[in-house]
């Protein structure tokens, strides 16, 4: 079992020192969605979101807080990113975006943080494109669906 980094044996905060561990690559993919009525996804579509193309603003949205990461998560390391990208899949059926964000990099600490951030803005954005359309809008299930690399291994959402 895993134990709680962020506290020094005072229990104090603290940020964890990783300057002895090795850089390797880093990878990691973050999934969640959005619900949304008939009318805003149809609205999203055909581009008539008076914002703007919402594609394209999640898209940079989710990149630019995942870049900020550090600036929302206390305690959380500074990392370059070496890639971002965030995905959307769309199913009209059901009312849902779904927004996959794929953070890499090569440091001493995972990027779980900033795909996480990256999913989470990208939704929140969706929301607050689509808002006046549609206040009943609901995210779910933002989680880490897997991540490569570090002293942990690699993991994965549905391997359990």
């Amino acid at each position: 079992m895993g134990e709680f980094t962020h506290f020094d044996d005072k229990g104090n905060a603290r940020m964890v020192d990783v300057s002895e561990k090795d850089d390797t690559e880093r990878v990691a993919v973050a999934v969640g969605s959005i619900f949304l009525n008939e009318e805003a996804m149809q609205a999203v579509l055909g581009k008539k979101i008076t914002k703007g193309d919402v594609f394209t603003v999640a898209q940079v949205a989710g990149i630019m807080g995942a870049k900020r990461c550090s600036d929302l998560i206390p305690l959380c390391h500074i990392l370059p990113l070496h890639g971002a990208k965030i995905e959307f899949s769309v199913d009209e059926k059901r009312g849902e975006i779904k927004v996959i964000s794929t953070m890499k990099t090569l440091g001493k600490t995972g990027v779980e943080m900033e795909a996480l951030t990256g999913a989470s803005i990208a939704l929140l954005c969706i929301y607050d494109m689509c808002k006046a359309i549609d206040k009943r809008m609901h995210i779910e299930a933002v989680h880490l669906l897997k991540k490569k690399g570090g002293k942990s291994g690699d993991f994965s959402y549905e391997e359990g």
